[in-house]
């Protein structure tokens, strides 16, 4: 149980309210460390705010110092005891402090990124990966029983596209990974055009769809088998690079046979309809707010809707979750909604714990990119320009090439993960390169070099001999602004899981930050005669431990020097 659990309990007991109120930390420091809005029903009227603080008063629990009326709110200010055991208490607890049981015995699994073999890794998958794998992280914190899974689009009309523009500019090539990759990325845009702009071609990559289906052509399996080993061998390059694991890799060839099976089988029980020789699912007639959607289109091939059905099935069969967590773009809302309604009358048990978490799209100042037409912006494009900017920005620093390289690479990462965590999910974002990187306020960067600052004072502070102390005695007789944001990381963190909501700790991280560079700038931390410098430096210490423990769950790495 976490202080503001134990406050809240306190309250209800004394004051004998049965039903929730919210107990928040105040805007300004200055006005304690929680409050709450008076009255809280079902106080009684005629208890005045006077009266309840005189009531609260008189059986304080040891970590409130004093309790006080402002307008209408009761304020609650923290003991220096408290504070001080805190510290000692992060400490001691090292890379564990903060975890919670909140979630424990929950079996979930997380989709995400959710990438189609031979098209690129746009920005939008980048923003899905970011998201999913550190709400993986933060559920994981929470104790919950977590698989991530990527389920990868290795069949449909995407694939036929590319393979027919590969076919159009030669055929398979020799080089490296990365040369292939583009080479690929320049067939698939080939193909979209041309079936858009076609209708001869059009019918073209319909046949080729058809005959992957299939597996009836020798020399396009050969060629579709070389594209999907070299997109999924990238796709491994750059998950490790953002440092993403998954338990599970689900592709849709894998449920084609199932998918048809399932449709079929529920046509003739009337959930489905033959609409000009498809089938549908009429959306409407369950909500008004739904529509139609093909579910087997006029070639008689699954489209991904049919898939879905059969991957949520087989996922489920795979991992007995008690919670299905999928995570895509905001644009696929309307079809999830339609698909988990169609799940919910084939498998019920299955719908009813599956919940589509949809974010934002991730922008740059030129817009929306189109893999169509050739302009997208990879995710590892993205990577590599920010790692650029960086590279510039630290030219001068005296690092090695390679140091710098790692560095460029880790704070570039870093910069993109937090632009994109930073706000709820499901807003849109402007990425801002310059702004991503700049190591003064509202970015990545910044909680980096926070963190490595505070790691450089304790080093210092051991080459100089001076005890951190993992008890201090001595210490400033006024509460410092970091005390008072150190304690909150544990409910930080619950409430993440909580709310699947990031943004918390990254609001929270930032202003941990904050609050140490200020005293860093105005308070001297290493002096062998100030008798409550160990303090001080234990401070440091336990703000060392949660800014890395806070950027792990987001994913952000540290580097050793900035």
């Amino acid at each position: 149980m976490n202080i503001q659990e134990k406050i809240k309990d306190w309250i209800k007991e004394t004051l004998e309210i049965e039903e929730d109120f919210v107990l928040a930390h105040p805007k300004d420091l200055k006005n304690g460390d929680y409050s709450f809005f008076v009255p809280p029903k079902p106080v009684a009227k005629e208890d005045t705010l006077e009266d309840i603080v005189k009531i609260l008063s008189g059986n304080k629990i040891p970590e409130i110092e004093r309790i006080e009326a402002v307008g209408n709110f009761i304020n609650f200010y923290l003991s220096k005891d408290f504070f001080v055991e805190s510290v000692k208490e992060i400490i001691e607890g090292d890379s564990d402090y903060g975890k919670n049981n909140s979630l424990k015995n929950q079996k979930i699994i997380i989709e995400h990124t959710v990438t189609n073999v031979l098209k690129p890794m746009h920005i939008g998958h980048l923003m899905g990966n970011v998201v999913g794998e550190s709400l993986s992280r933060i559920l994981e914190w929470n104790k919950a029983e977590l698989k991530r899974n990527n389920y990868q689009g290795d069949i449909g009309l995407h694939i036929a596209k590319a393979l027919w523009g590969i076919i159009k500019l030669g055929g398979m090539i020799d080089g490296d990974i990365n040369e292939k990759i583009k080479y690929i990325g320049e067939a698939y845009a080939l193909g979209s055009n041309a079936y858009e702009d076609d209708e001869k071609v059009q019918e073209e990559i319909k046949e080729i769809n058809k005959k992957i289906f299939e597996k009836s052509d020798d020399n396009l399996n050969k060629i579709y088998k070389w594209g999907r080993e070299i997109s999924l061998a990238h796709f491994e390059d750059l998950y490790k690079k953002l440092g993403t694991k998954f338990d599970y890799y689900f592709f849709e060839s894998e449920v084609v046979d199932n998918a048809l099976k399932i449709v079929k089988e529920f046509l003739q029980k009337g959930l489905f309809e033959e609409s000009e020789r498809a089938i549908v699912f009429r959306g409407e007639k369950f909500d008004p707010k739904l529509h139609t959607r093909v579910f087997v289109n006029k070639e008689g091939l699954p489209t991904y809707e049919a898939k879905d059905i059969a991957h949520a099935i087989r996922k489920y069969e795979a991992y007995k979750s008690d919670k299905s967590i999928i995570i895509t773009a905001n644009e696929q809302d309307g079809y999830f909604e339609v698909m988990l309604r169609a799940l919910k009358e084939i498998r019920p048990e299955i719908a009813i714990q599956t919940t589509h978490l949809s974010h934002g799209m991730l922008k740059l100042t030129t817009g929306k990119m189109s893999s169509r037409k050739g302009n997208i912006i990879t995710g590892e494009s993205l990577i590599e320009d920010v790692e650029n900017l960086v590279k510039e920005k630290i030219k001068d620093r005296d690092f090695s090439e390679s140091e710098k390289q790692e560095v460029a690479e880790i704070v570039a990462i870093g910069a993109i993960k937090y632009s994109i965590l930073r706000q709820a999910i499901g807003g849109d974002i402007i990425f801002d390169f310059d702004k991503s990187i700049s190591f003064e306020g509202d970015s990545g960067p910044y909680l980096q070099y926070a963190c490595v600052r505070a790691n450089s004072v304790l080093e210092k502070a051991i080459s100089q001999g001076v005890t951190l102390g993992n008890a201090p005695k001595v210490t400033p007789w006024e509460t410092t602004e970091l005390e008072k944001y150190l304690y909150r990381f544990p409910e930080v963190v619950e409430r993440a899981g909580k709310e699947y909501a990031p943004h918390y700790i990254v609001t929270y991280l930032t202003e941990l930050a904050s609050a140490f560079n200020s005293s860093y700038a105005k308070e001297k931390i290493i002096d062998k005669e100030d008798l409550s410098s160990p303090y001080k430096i234990a401070l440091t210490q336990a703000t060392a431990h949660i800014l890395k423990s806070g950027l792990n769950l987001l994913g952000i790495k540290v580097p050793e020097r900035m």
